[in-house]
């Protein structure tokens, strides 16, 4: 008979509230498609809430913190939901041996998923608690209170949570609701909370893997191929074998390396070892200037997205235009880094990927080890988000790791190769056509994107850096589109205003000719931004400010909100005085129209004698759901702005022929501190026990929209093709 959870019949005796932590491969359940959240794929509690018999909470997540703030919401989840202070809370994330199989912490899903997961767990689990507390006090369970993880009975009487953990078991499912708290009595959910991941952060403590050090640890350095495809033809292993402090070289078939006792010397190994190398190469990428031609041509597979037919007045004016996104990179700050252990028992990784589980399959696969031989542990690294190059490093550390068994392995990239081995973003190429009618409202609208894959996360051990140079390789899949309404290249391309006629088709271009992958919002920045900038275009052409022209075709409420409260702390409407060169924008979207609401108003200048952009006042406003920690909200969106004014006005992937040329900073420039904006002000609307909404990934598409839209503003000339740097504005407003 399978035990349910209920008020009265979990009563149990025992050494605690934990009795065994379940992981992936629960049973299928009937009741398990009603379920929030991650609890649908793992549905007992004990997956996610252990109580310990000093009334310490340990929860867990198969999220990763990537510097979003996710460990700290998720603490405030569990205490709300407990009753107890956030600090006796510990958050376990991202194990393979430890927490719940969450796949990839990607797309804004983190709250949405795992913070569902876990409020309903915590919820249920305080059920159980008053129960027992119930039965050995005597009493009805709805009379007793709770404070800080000690239930309060009329009489004074109490029993703390962890003498109430010896006498019952959370080995029991998940049930589709009930034991939730009011919102209206949240205090710590809702309640600004300091980031637990920020101290080390800001000390220099250890906070990142880039920062670990095992006992008996070495240091190892990998030689990439200089070329996608490019083939080893020699290399002079014998001598960099009897450099200094070199414990060993690894080589399997295009595949180099070196292990060293030292740093330094697994470096100059490194470099000594590429220097002796010699190459087969073929010319395989195209013309950095037809990048965007080339993709628009290649063969595609056409996907409707969206198509609309109703009734509507004549259109009396219609406009077109085409827009471009280059090849972009993470460019982490600190290049990707792993270590890697091989014993007896098999391979631990430490590592700042992503999705331990999925990393977990395809290492034991390019390992040829069975996949509970390899555990993934996951540590935060310095500037990761999206797929950079986080899987690959944790590859080379587990190679590497294998050829000296017993002592554990760091690897850290290079600069060059964290620039030139990473997977981008990838170029997009979108064609927007619109019509109006006498009114000025939209009667048509026609978009096409083109775009290659958004997603070759390695969930196999053929989509890893490194199978394409090993001696036996691993089978490659085929590039796919991710379906909608998440989607990939054509994610946000279905507008979110209520449009008469409108078809939206996606261009599938499976042919990669650079290796590509997820980067923050995926297809998302490119939609948002031309269906935004598009907007302007067709209001300024319908003679209607831009704020006004969108709440003309907007009726989601909550938009229609978002999109006010951003023109109102702004002072849209307020009248200003016209200056030379300067100018305001607004935009806005829904991430991927059912994740956070999120509307951008700023100013900015435009040195006419340069064309450099300098960023003034940006005020936002967002929508995420029951806020949980409204600072955190802030940070992601602040964040957010920053990084799309780095992408929007700087960034692009520089290539010949054959090479990525973008080897360092200063050939793939970004934002710095002198470029960023004035002042960010971020106001967070209340939606109290309203669904979480993933915030991280709402803000880069509304800015690029609102900085191209503010250009026009400020010099009347409109660019499309992104990044919007200086040389371009400058051309584009002549002498």
């Amino acid at each position: 008979m399978t035990a349910m959870l209920s008020r009265r019949n979990l009563l149990a005796a025992g050494g605690g509230l934990l009795v065994s932590v379940a992981l992936p491969g629960a049973p299928a359940h009937a009741d398990d498609v009603a379920l929030p959240g991650s609890l649908k794929e793992t549905p007992l509690l004990d997956a996610w809430i252990r109580v310990g018999p000093d009334g310490v909470i340990t929860a867990f997540t198969g999220k990763a913190e990537l510097g979003q703030g996710l460990k700290t919401a998720l603490i405030q989840v569990v205490a709300e939901q407990l009753d107890i202070a956030p600090a006796r809370v510990t958050l376990v994330t991202a194990d393979t041996a430890r927490t719940p199989n969450e796949g990839f912490t990607a797309g804004s899903h983190s709250m949405q998923d795992s913070g569902t997961a876990l409020l309903n767990a915590a919820a249920q689990a305080r059920l159980l608690l008053l129960d027992a507390a119930a039965a050995d006090l005597g009493v009805a369970a709805g009379v007793l209170t709770v404070e800080d993880g000690v239930v309060h009975a009329p009489g004074g009487a109490t029993r703390d949570y962890g003498t109430l953990a010896g006498r019952l078991s959370l080995h029991v499912r998940a049930q589709p609701g009930g034991g939730l708290k009011d919102p209206a009595a949240y205090r710590v959910m809702g309640a600004a909370m300091p980031r637990v991941d920020i101290p080390a952060k800001v000390t220099g403590g250890a906070a990142y893997v880039q920062d670990m050090r095992l006992p008996g640890m070495l240091h190892a350095r990998a030689v990439r191929q200089p070329s996608a495809g490019a083939t080893l033809l020699q290399a002079d292993t014998d001598a960099v074998a009897h450099m200094p402090g070199v414990v060993k070289v690894v080589r399997d078939g295009s595949y180099l390396a070196v292990v060293a006792e030292g740093e330094w010397q697994a470096v100059k190994a490194m470099r000594a070892l590429a220097a002796s190398a010699t190459w087969q190469e073929t010319a395989t990428l195209p013309e950095q200037s037809e990048a965007p031609a080339v993709i628009r041509s290649l063969p595609a597979r056409d996907i409707p997205v969206l198509t609309w037919t109703n009734p509507a007045a004549p259109a009396v004016k219609r406009i077109s235009a085409r827009y471009t996104r280059p090849y972009q990179m993470h460019g982490a700050i600190g290049p990707s880094c792993a270590l890697a252990a091989l014993t007896d028992d098999g391979v631990t990784v430490w590592t700042h990927t992503q999705g331990v589980y999925p990393l977990r399959t395809a290492l034991a696969q390019l390992l040829g080890m069975p996949p509970e031989k390899v555990r993934c542990v996951h540590v935060e690294g310095s500037g990761c988000y999206g797929h950079n190059g986080a899987d690959d490093v944790a590859a080379d550390a587990a190679l590497i790791a294998r050829a000296v068994p017993g002592r554990p392995v760091r690897v850290q990239w290079m600069r060059e190769q964290e620039h030139t081995s990473e997977p981008y973003g990838p170029a997009m190429v979108a064609e927007v056509s619109g019509a109006l009618d006498a009114e000025g409202s939209i009667v048509d609208w026609d978009y096409g994107v083109w775009s290659n894959t958004h997603n070759r996360r390695p969930n196999v051990g053929g989509l890893l850096l490194q199978n394409a140079a090993l001696s036996t390789s691993l089978p490659v899949p085929p590039p796919a589109p991710i379906p909608m309404p998440e989607g990939g290249g054509d994610r946000n391309s279905n507008p979110i205003y209520a449009l008469a006629n409108a078809r939206v088709v996606s261009h599938f271009v499976p042919d990669m000719p650079l290796r590509v992958s997820a980067m923050r919002g995926l297809g998302a920045y490119l939609n948002v931004f031309v269906i935004e900038s598009f907007m302007d275009e067709l209001a300024i052409a319908a003679s209607v400010d831009p704020v006004a022209f969108r709440l003309r075709h907007l009726t989601d409420e909550r938009a229609r909100a978002v999109v006010q409260a951003a023109a109102e702390r702004f002072d849209w409407n307020k009248p200003v005085s016209r200056e030379p060169g300067r100018g305001r924008g607004f935009a806005f979207a829904r991430y991927k129209n059912l994740g956070a609401y999120c509307a951008v108003a700023l100013d900015l200048t435009v040195e006419h004698e340069t064309g450099r952009i300098k960023l003034g006042r940006v005020v936002a406003a967002v929508d995420s759901g029951q806020p949980i920690n409204p600072d955190g909200i802030r940070n992601q969106i602040e964040g957010g702005i920053v990084q799309s004014a780095s992408w929007t006005l700087y960034e692009q992937v520089r290539f010949d022929r054959r090479h990525i040329t973008s080897t360092d900073w200063s050939g793939y420039p970004v934002l710095r501190f002198p470029a960023a904006p004035k002042s960010v002000e971020v106001h967070v609307l209340p939606r109290p026990g309203q669904p979480f909404l993933g915030t991280g990934e709402a803000a880069q598409g509304p800015m690029a929209a609102a900085i191209a839209n503010a250009l026009y503003d400020a010099a009347g000339v409109r660019l499309r093709d992104l990044p919007l740097t200086s040389d371009r504005v400058k051309a584009a407003i002549g002498v």
